[in-house]
């Protein structure tokens, strides 16, 4: 995994005081995209054991409430698997600081995520096949907060908490698993 930036101390991504990270690479491009710089997966800088200690110790401050994971695209295949075992790491060390995470794919399309088959053919999305859609849906079970969806410029609206487009929504996990469905965290 490569990152963008990191900020140590964050009051916009996020309820509270945080700590971001920026992962480098997004395959959406969105129009009009204010992190457009983080789209190509080869930029930015490489996440290493050193940088990452770094981040543990910036999140470990008592006053850090929340981390927050941006991009470029945090569910991106190339990124999958180091933002795994990093939000794993950070759940289990600080259990009691809230995780949010935002992502270009609709909740639907992870949460949801069902092989086509008819009985002409069966077809089974590659991604899907090599797990990827698993990873992604552990992924968000591990999080407080999920913002998703794509940036659509047409819906722009700088009204909004936490979010760019109206089409984004800022997505409560933990309740939205209870009942089996989409919880807001806010509208």
């Amino acid at each position: 995994m490569r990152y963008a930036s990191i900020r140590n101390l964050d009051i916009s991504n996020g309820e509270n005081v945080g700590v971001s990270l920026f992962v480098q690479g997004c395959p959406f491009h969105c129009h009009n995209c204010f992190n457009s710089n983080t789209w190509d997966f080869n930029g930015g800088k490489e996440w290493t054991p050193q940088i990452k200690e770094r981040f543990i110790q910036l999140i470990d401050r008592a006053y850090i409430n929340r981390i927050s994971f941006l991009g470029g695209e945090c569910l991106a295949d190339q990124n999958l698997q180091e933002v795994y075992e990093l939000i794993k790491e950070i759940r289990n060390l600080f259990p009691n600081k809230t995780i949010w995470l935002y992502t270009g794919y609709s909740w639907e399309s992870i949460m949801n995520y069902k092989s086509c088959s008819s009985d002409d053919f069966d077809y089974i999305e590659e991604s899907y096949v090599d797990g990827l859609y698993e990873m992604r849906k552990k992924i968000i079970s591990l999080c407080d907060i999920v913002v998703d969806g794509e940036y659509i410029d047409e819906k722009r609206d700088l009204t909004l908490k936490w979010r760019g487009s109206s089409n984004q929504r800022v997505i409560d996990v933990k309740q939205s698993l209870a009942q089996n469905k989409i919880v807001l965290y806010c509208d």
